[in-house]
Order: C-alpha cells, then structure tokens, then sequence
C-alpha cells in the first residue's frame, strides 16, 4: 500500500498487522500515541506519552484561562507537581466539582517532554476533607501548613513521609479547637522529616519546653492534642520555633502570624 504525502512525512493510519501489533503494545504500556509514517511507507515511528497515576492532595489552584485551572498537588511518588485541567471551569466538564483546596484524590496525568506543567487526565475524588470548611481557624491552619510545605520542598521529588504528615494533620484539625500545639507539632515534625530538627542540647530553651518539644515529635495527633502547655511555655515555643524557621528558610508564610 502506498501512502500519499506531501512533505516528508505526515500523520496517517497504519493497516493491517502494524495497526493491531502497535495497538497491543500500546494497550499494554497504558500510553497515549502518534504513529508517523515516513515517506518509506515500512519506517514507523512510535511517540510515547506516558501516563502517570498517582494519590494527591490538592494545596493550591489558580486559574490559567477562562475554562482552565492549573492545580498543585502534594503526592508521595511525584512530590509537588503541578497539572492543567483543561476544560475544568466549563459547567459540564468532567472535572467539575472534584477540584478544590485540600481534596484528595486519586488521578491520572500526561507527562510534559517540555515543563513541569502536565496535563490532568483523569481525577477520582476520595476526600473533601469537608469539616475543615465549618471553622475559619481550621482552614487557616491548614492553609499555612500547606504553604510551609510548598516554601520547604523542592517539585517532582518524591515525599513519601511528608504526604501522610500533611493528610494526617487534616483529618486531625477538625477533631479538636484550635490548638497552638498542633502548628508547632507540625513545624517539628516537618523540620524533622526535611533533615532541620533542632538540637535542643545547644537551645535556650527552659527543661519544660524541652521536654513538650520531644513530646510533640514523638506523639500522634491524638496525643499532641492532649498535651497541656502553660501560656508562657506557648510563647517561648512560638518565639523560639519562629527563628529557628526564619534562620533555616530566611522567611516564613504569613499565615504564621495568624494561626498562632
């Protein structure tokens, strides 16, 4: 069979036994394709697009165009990534209803040859994490823990330790009122996680203070929320882990201010 072209190539359909063997392959790889035949109609070339899936939690959307978002997810087998999904503001797009700050849900996406922009393929909502919308303060200090995340890790690395710090702490916040012990145990045990775990031997801190530090990194949320702190041990915590943060980081999220 010969195949017309006008240039050296172009885009056409393949018949016949490589059709159904590149079909298979291609099934089996999971992958989205072009085939190019080139002028010889026996030389074919197979372009890969793979497609990645992975469980993610949503930190933060921004629009890109009028039907379009540009989501940034915190996954444990990617890290940060960032995906586009196309069509997600239109009324009857696919997407609707499952993209907002702090779900999760298990998606799928094309991989960028070009940027660490890929595009979102498919989205299977698991979590609304719905009672964080019933307290201000709530979503505040979610808010700020997940800036702190985005502030203190680097994209496309994987952070299988960090993704279920951040989950817990979501499903933790809704469970009690809003407690100072819970931003600072999370600072610690991020801090801890990133390798920057204070030395307290060398710190200033007073025995107390001390002591509540290692209890809130040893502790799951469960217990840090029945920890009892003395208003005085509140603010030599909150004044010691702000330097410690801005001496590591040279900044900290402003949402800082306001959870503590």
């Amino acid at each position: 069979m010969r195949h017309k072209t006008t240039n050296e190539h172009e885009y056409t359909r393949i018949p016949g036994l490589v059709r159904r063997t590149t079909g298979a392959l291609l099934g089996r790889l999971e992958t989205s394709h072009f085939i190019r035949v080139h002028s010889c109609p026996f030389v074919v070339q197979l372009r890969f697009q793979m497609v990645e899936r992975t469980q993610g939690l949503i930190l933060r959307t921004r629009p890109l165009t009028e039907t379009s978002l540009i989501i940034h997810w915190l996954t444990p087998d990617f890290g940060r990534i960032a995906t586009v999904a196309k069509g997600a503001r239109r009324a009857k797009s696919p997407f609707r209803g499952k993209l907002d700050l702090f779900y999760l849900a298990d998606f799928s996406f094309s991989r960028s040859r070009r940027s660490e922009l890929h595009t979102l393929s498919e989205v299977v909502l698991r979590e609304t994490h719905s009672a964080l919308r019933e307290e201000l303060a709530w979503l505040q200090d979610a808010s700020y823990c997940a800036a702190l995340v985005e502030q203190t890790t680097e994209t496309e690395t994987p952070l299988p330790t960090i993704f279920p710090l951040m989950t817990g702490l979501l499903n933790h916040l809704p469970k009690q009122p809003p407690q100072p012990q819970t931003i600072f145990a999370f600072e610690l045990k991020l801090l801890h996680e990133l390798g920057l775990k204070p030395d307290l031997a060398k710190s200033k801190l007073t025995p107390g203070a001390k002591r509540i530090v290692n209890a809130l990194l040893a502790s799951d949320w469960s217990a840090v929320s029945r920890l009892k702190l003395s208003e005085a041990q509140v603010t030599e915590l909150r004044l010691f882990l702000h330097g410690f943060l801005i001496f590591h980081l040279d900044r900290i999220p402003k949402g800082r201010t306001v959870t503590l």
